[in-house]
């Protein structure tokens, strides 16, 4: 008998902008859409946006919602609906956020921090559907990261689990903006990693990065980095490579403490692909436990950029 077909509202809450989509519980889009989400603003602006947002995407598609998740970043209680102290977002402290979507529109609403729906998206939809237990980390401006334990999302004692980016590999590293040194964050977010690069290409004149940006070094993304390590350029490669020795570093610890050995290596930075997911995975088959060695898995995620919306999504159809 075919299974029925259901259908939830995923919003992704961002610093810059908020994204919608109506899914089904096969993981399919029936539409979806963006609006700036003017977080300098406060969060009565925000709030109004994700109203905005949602009744323009209703409005598009008239189809029955089940229910609506949104993702967002910040501690996240779930009994509660409280969204607290997001960062990138002035102005907040504790916002019910669920219930006052859930008032204006009559749908049952449910919000979750938006690391731990990336997980519970490759969970419902991607490359977590066969494992009882993962470790999902998302690579962007920051380091997150989610835990599927036993079938279920792991959030700690006080919705904070999962906090892979704040781990530290160095006790004498750099500062790290959550207040602590050598935070993995502060070695491979974006901005920390862009900092490392031009300060290392002073030593390496001739990388294909700067030919690319043409020496205008501001011009510098995890795209170009990329695009210069197809291209052979070695720097390119090293830089790369370390990142993989540093997170695989930090997922060994992870792994010896949760005794997980499966991992989904999502979000933008992600897209150094094969090269970033071997070098995590040869790190943490040198450095595991001898038992566990065997049973690494390190898998790209497979949301890929529709992960904040279907991640979101699946809150609705996944049974914490």
């Amino acid at each position: 008998m075919a299974e029925k077909i259901k259908y939830a509202l995923g919003i992704d809450l961002g610093g810059t902008s908020t994204k919608f989509g109506i899914v089904s519980n096969l993981g399919v889009i029936l539409s979806k859409t963006s609006i700036p989400s003017n977080a300098e603003l406060g969060p009565d602006e925000v709030i109004s946006q994700i109203k905005k947002g949602i009744k323009q995407i209703l409005a598009q598609k008239k189809a029955k919602i089940k229910g609506i998740g949104i993702g967002a970043p910040g501690v996240i209680n779930n009994e509660k609906g409280t969204v607290e102290y997001p960062p990138n977002f002035p102005g907040w402290g504790r916002i019910k956020l669920g219930k006052i979507i859930q008032k204006e529109f009559g749908i049952k609403t449910l919000i979750e921090n938006d690391a731990n729906a990336a997980a519970i998206g490759e969970y419902i939809f991607g490359a977590g559907k066969k494992y009882n237990s993962f470790v999902m980390i998302t690579l962007g401006t920051g380091v997150g990261g989610g835990i599927i334990f036993n079938n279920k999302i792991y959030r700690g004692e006080f919705g904070a689990a999962g906090e892979l980016g704040h781990i530290s590999i160095n006790y004498k590293g750099p500062k790290c903006k959550c207040g602590s040194v050598g935070c993995i964050e502060a070695y491979i977010g974006i901005n920390y990693l862009k900092q490392q690069v031009i300060k290392e290409l002073q030593d390496n004149p001739g990388s294909k990065i700067l030919e690319l940006v043409n020496n205008e070094v501001d011009l510098i993304t995890p795209r170009i980095i990329q695009e210069a390590m197809e291209k052979g350029d070695e720097f390119a490669k090293s830089v790369v490579e370390n990142m993989g020795i540093q997170l695989g570093s930090v997922l060994t610890s992870v792994s010896n403490l949760l005794d997980i050995s499966t991992f989904i290596i999502g979000g933008g930075v992600s897209g150094f692909g094969k090269p970033l997911i071997n070098k995590i995975q040869k790190t943490i088959v040198e450095r595991v436990f001898i038992p566990t060695k065997k049973r690494v898995k390190v898998l790209p995620a497979k949301l890929k950029n529709d992960a904040g919306i279907k991640g979101a999504s699946a809150l609705v159809f996944y049974k914490s």
